[in-house]
């Protein structure tokens, strides 16, 4: 474990091995944030890279204080996955691509009705929700994009299993190796991008003193866009699930940007996960890009100080958004990115978008997996090919 786990300062450390190469920015974010008011620890992980003043791929931990502005904008972002009962080999891609349609807009009045009729369980969650916002002093208006993906590195993917390392607790999850696996990746959209503006514009980046009034009324809000995110992801994949016609069981799904109490040490606090998956809470998805491959991970019980029970969430970037297309533009035009080495397709309508999220950008998922497993911390249950990537059809808002 020793020559995975980086000493960046007192109070921050990475889970990287020597060879895995970690921009300064980031390892510089990472010690400046660990020593924040009430911060314990700060820990990277291997897709670490810089933020927009935090960075991303991290999990922190506070006692007395907590910091919504770790958390970030996006509350809830995470993964869910879902097992369907398309066989790989009897698919066409052209077909999968016609079917899926857009997903752009949020379900007119006609889908919703028909997505009802086939989940009786929406109408009772989308009326929880909307009470929790209400009692959150959230708007339910916001719950208009639900079903939604949103931009960024957002997406849903059909992908094809390769390779199973763990068969009886593969198969134990609900997984079959010869059927298409649907997952999706995304947040509480806008929502969680105007509860940490309101709070901003109060309390700036100070953080907020653990049972104060203003603590108690973020965690509310927080925690309504928490189940909007989550609702969100489910609404998403029954969606995909009636126009393609299949079944899809839910398998995992977990959030990637949240605050939550915890203990860790013996200690109680709060833990702060900025892009980490969590490490206590069963199997989760590492996702590559979009031409590289997927690992279904389980986590290794180590102790709480090593990795705070977190994970990394995916390949982390290399490149900036805003550096990607001058990178690629004479390499690849927007149709050669649309094709995959593994012969999949992506849908991506944005031509900004398909350079700033072009495998070219991200780091080997590989690479990152075998830090956390040189770590001690993960064992790999599978691993997948992406067949479709879905990003956008150019009518997102």
């Amino acid at each position: 474990m020793g020559k995975y786990i980086r000493v960046v300062s007192d109070r921050a450390a990475v889970v990287a091995s020597d060879k895995l190469w970690l921009e300064d920015a980031a390892l510089q974010q990472l010690a400046i944030t660990s020593q924040l008011p009430g911060m314990r620890r700060a820990v990277g992980l291997p897709d670490l890279h810089p933020g927009r003043g935090y960075p991303v791929g991290a999990a922190f931990f506070s006692v007395g204080r907590f910091y919504p502005a770790l958390c970030g904008g996006d509350i809830g972002c995470g993964v869910g996955l879902w097992q369907t009962d398309l066989a790989v080999g009897k698919v066409s891609l052209d077909k999968l691509d016609k079917q899926i349609g857009s997903l752009d807009a949020p379900p007119a009045a006609d889908e919703l009705d028909r997505l009802q009729v086939v989940a009786p369980w929406l109408v009772a969650e989308l009326a929880a929700l909307a009470g929790r916002l209400r009692l959150a002093g959230l708007d339910p208006a916001c719950m208009r994009a639900l079903g939604t993906i949103g931009l960024g590195n957002h997406f849903v993917e059909l992908q094809a299993v390769v390779q199973v390392d763990e068969p009886a607790l593969f198969e134990g999850a609900g997984l079959v190796g010869r059927a298409l696996q649907l997952v999706v990746h995304s947040g509480s959209r806008g929502l969680g991008g105007a509860v940490l503006r309101a709070h901003v514009d109060v309390h700036g980046h100070a953080g907020l003193e653990q049972d104060t009034p203003a603590a108690q009324a973020y965690l509310l809000q927080h925690d309504a866009a928490l189940a909007f995110a989550r609702l969100n992801r489910k609404m998403i994949a029954l969606r995909v699930r009636q126009r393609l016609r299949c079944q899809a069981l839910p398998v995992l799904d977990v959030h990637h940007n949240l605050i939550a109490a915890d203990v860790i040490e013996g200690e109680q606090g709060w833990l702060h996960r900025k892009g980490a998956n969590p490490a206590d809470a069963g199997p989760v998805l590492l996702p590559g890009s979009r031409d590289d491959h997927s690992y279904l991970i389980r986590p290794l019980p180590v102790a709480d100080s090593v990795s705070l029970q977190s994970l990394a969430h995916g390949a982390g970037r290399k490149w900036a958004r805003g550096d990607c297309k001058d990178r690629l533009v004479r390499k690849a035009t927007p149709a050669q990115l649309a094709r995959t080495s593994f012969g999949g397709r992506v849908i991506c309508a944005d031509r900004a978008l398909i350079y700033e999220e072009a495998p070219q950008a991200y780091k080997d998922a590989g690479s990152v997996l075998a830090s956390l497993e040189g770590a001690g911390l993960v064992r790999v249950m599978a691993k997948s090919r992406p067949v479709l990537t879905y990003k956008t059809r150019g009518e997102c808002c």
